[in-house]
């Protein structure tokens, strides 16, 4: 079982940047392919981007393409987006799971504000 924690939100104006984190307890972060995932107002939950657990196949929906880095740090059992160039359209809660997401694994996310 892992336990996943979102954090870095805010309130940001277009264009702005954002960093977020996902903290992840347990042993097997390091074996799981991550990917995160957000949330807009109304709508369902989207995939954003997933890495590999060795930090390389990364992945980005067309949405967020040139715009957000996935990373990692296995040794900190943490999982990063860098969101540069933000839009309106990237307000929403984000969210970290594996991939292919577990039910159990959803923590409470983080709410990036996008606007001026």
């Amino acid at each position: 079982q892992v336990q996943l924690v979102e954090s870095g939100g805010g309130s940001v104006q277009p264009g702005g940047s954002l960093r977020l984190s996902c903290a992840a307890s347990g042993q097997t972060f390091s074996y799981l392919t991550m990917a995160w995932f957000r949330q807009a107002p109304g709508k369902e939950r989207d995939f954003v981007a997933s890495i590999m657990p060795n930090g390389n196949n990364i992945y980005n929906a067309k949405a967020v393409e040139g715009r957000f880095t996935i990373s990692r740090d296995n040794a900190k059992n943490t999982l990063y987006p860098q969101m540069d160039s933000l839009k309106p359209a990237g307000t929403a809660v984000y969210f970290c799971n594996t991939y292919l997401p577990r039910k159990g694994y959803w923590g409470q996310g983080t709410q990036v504000t996008v606007s001026s």
